[in-house]
């Protein structure tokens, strides 16, 4: 007997935490950097020697990048797709010829089997062609079907999708509603249970790849009824299945060849043998998928990083003001210098973060999360600082430069693409609250039961025992360590630079990030979860100290190879110089910022007590709602769905 159809959820804010926390992976199996990191522990062992990729996956990897190079510099018309904001489909034709689709799925499943190290460079090299193009493998490959049946499938399941995937279907990942976004309890699209079946109803928004897609990952949530679970649960469906209608092509400021749409299904039949994983098992699928998926983002970073300087340098070489280059003011050299260090750093945190999640020798959610964070940030940062060496002319757009006879460099375009990274697969501000909450999953294991208020005196006297013992053997250890040493890391020295010191600031200020966090949570108790302002502060230190960990481990790989050691000990030291006086202003705004009286502000503006600020503007905004209607039903519109022919 199938169950009733579902009504739109209602959560209060405790419910909702409670559906992200069932959702994470709880148990630590392996070891993890970034987690001892923000426990206090500098465990350099875990990342050096820098792990590397088998000969064999070297040969593999290098020989489709030179296939991949060779397809994108005379088949992608970056400017074309940027103008017309469509990829061609035979550029999408040539890359299925090519093997691209299938990177990262088993070559007996038809697939490449590239490893995540070659399948970031391949990403970023594609996406320095095209973004458009970047994204569409990425979603395709990184959320889409393969990744989760990969992790998660029957081997029916693999054995009926993957090989399509890996050569002619492409994929999309839907999770997003029109008002779900990183609050997953509230997801209304249903999947009601009807014999052999699942129906689907319900609206998915932002679905990356879903207006060109022949596959789907969709999240949705099965009512619990005798003999089903129920709980957000995920599911491989056909999209030419009836039912389903793309009604929107979305258009944004950069990406502008995305096939990003609005999806509608309605009375969707999926076949049972479809759901991947058991009911309920949705978001921690979703979520681990993501561990790695996440990777796809820095590398998009790391292409516009490298692409950035080497515009930068040769604008600043041909550029002349007052008599001599313009890279030779320090205002502009010292730019320059930013966008080197900071590629260096992050292709660093690349690297070492994919060829660890390669091994699986450790568990890399936080690496994973904070090389997405981070790199974000820092292309952004990058792109902007590139629009302002450039000038005016970063202002224009390459069409127009080209008009007017000039090169046409496509640095506003760099600027608009780059942006939704810090959207993308978590926002910067989701991002900080899901890092932290790993990063003080160990004080919670031993003392949250302290904390919590739905728990009975008998449950926080026996937390409060646990968290004795726990923090009268783990306290001490923050006193004093290696980083107070001199003699400490005295292997990280060559050509006159000294990494060694960089590495001892690491170690020292791991100690003071956890007495640090520590002193925050016996400060704030509950409240901690309150605290965003610190938590992100928090998190953003210590992504600075893995970049810096990255960075020194990388310099001193070069530096054994015999690729470049020198220049990279330079760029290492002067990441690591630059990284640490952010990390030092961190420090002082955990304890002196504005937290407070921004709250206050806050209340008062949506109280309405500043509307005569707002005065003495016109809003150029459109009618209609803030949110669009997603009341289950067919749909009114046409379907703008389209097969790649």
């Amino acid at each position: 007997m199938s169950a009733p159809p579902l009504k739109k959820p209602t959560v209060t804010e405790r419910e909702a935490r409670q559906v992200a926390e069932a959702a994470r992976e709880q148990d630590w199996r392996k070891p993890s950097f970034a987690k001892e990191l923000f426990l206090g522990r500098f465990r350099l062992d875990l990342i050096h020697p820098h792990p590397l990729p088998t000969d064999e996956a070297v040969r593999r990897g290098e020989q489709f990048l030179t296939k991949l190079r060779a397809f994108c510099e005379t088949k992608i018309d970056g400017a074309l797709i940027e103008r017309e904001a469509r990829i061609p489909d035979e550029v999408i034709n040539g890359l299925k010829e090519l093997g691209a689709l299938g990177m990262k799925i088993d070559p007996k499943y038809g697939g490449l089997g590239l490893t995540q190290v070659y399948y970031n460079k391949a990403l970023a090299l594609v996406g320095s062609a095209s973004p458009a193009v970047g994204v569409l493998l990425s979603a395709h490959q990184s959320i889409g079907v393969p990744q989760p049946l990969k992790m998660f499938g029957t081997p029916e399941q693999k054995q009926a999708f993957l090989p399509r995937c890996a050569t002619t279907a492409v994929s999309a990942f839907l999770l997003t509603e029109p008002d779900v976004g990183s609050d997953p309890a509230r997801l209304a699209t249903g999947a009601v249970p009807d014999g052999d079946d699942y129906v689907l109803d319900g609206v998915k928004l932002w679905t990356t790849n879903g207006v060109v897609a022949d596959l789907l990952v969709v999240m949705a949530r099965v009512p619990k009824s005798e003999g089903h679970p129920g709980g957000i649960s995920a599911f491989v469906v056909e999209s030419d299945s009836p039912g389903i209608t793309v009604e929107n092509r979305n258009a944004f400021m950069g990406l502008r060849g995305i096939e990003n749409g609005v999806t509608r299904f309605h009375q969707v039949r999926v076949p049972a043998a479809n759901r991947i994983g058991p009911e309920g098992a949705g978001l921690k699928i979703a979520l681990t998928t993501l561990n790695t998926g996440r990777l796809s983002l820095p590398a998009s970073c790391v292409a516009a990083g490298k692409w950035s300087l080497k515009i930068a340098r040769e604008w600043s070489t041909a550029r002349e003001q007052w008599g001599k280059p313009i890279a030779s003011h320090e205002a502009v050299g010292a730019k320059i210098s930013f966008i080197a260090a900071t590629t260096f750093a992050l292709e660093a945190v690349l690297d070492l973060s994919s060829q660890m999640a390669d091994e699986d020798r450790n568990d890399i959610r936080i690496e994973g999360a904070l090389a997405k964070l981070f790199a974000s940030e820092m292309g952004w940062r990058m792109a902007d600082e590139l629009i302002q060496i450039r000038g005016g002319r970063g202002f224009e757009t390459a069409d127009s430069l080209r008009a007017r006879g000039e090169r046409a460099v496509p640095a506003e375009q760099l600027l608009r693409d780059l942006r939704i990274n810090r959207i993308f697969e978590g926002s910067t501000e989701i991002m900080h609250l899901l890092i932290a909450r790993e990063a003080v999953d160990a004080h919670l294991s031993v003392a949250g039961d302290l904390i919590d208020p739905e728990k009975s005196l008998q449950d926080k006297a026996r937390a409060g025992a646990n968290a004795g013992v726990f923090y009268a053997k783990w306290l001490p250890k923050l006193v004093a360590g290696p980083g107070q040493l001199p003699s400490s890391y005295t292997g990280f020295r060559y050509g006159g630079v000294d990494l060694s010191a960089h590495l001892r600031f690491v170690e020292r200020h791991a100690r003071k990030l956890a007495r640090s966090t520590f002193y925050a949570m016996s400060r704030w108790q509950g409240r901690m979860e309150t605290k965003q302002g610190f938590l992100g502060r928090i998190v953003d230190i210590g992504a600075e100290l893995f970049a810096m960990s990255a960075a020194c481990v990388r310099a001193e790989l070069l530096r054994t190879r015999g690729e470049h050691g020198r220049e990279a000990y330079r760029l290492a030291d002067a990441f690591c110089r630059q990284s640490r006086l952010r990390v030092d202003e961190l420090f002082t705004r955990l304890w002196s910022n504005t937290d407070d009286t921004d709250r206050k502000v806050v209340k008062d503006v949506l109280a309405g007590a500043h509307t005569w600020l707002e005065q003495g503007v016109i809003d150029p905004s459109g009618d209609g709602p803030w949110i669009a209607d997603t009341t289950p039903g067919p749909s009114e519109r046409e379907n703008v769905h389209r097969r790649i022919e």
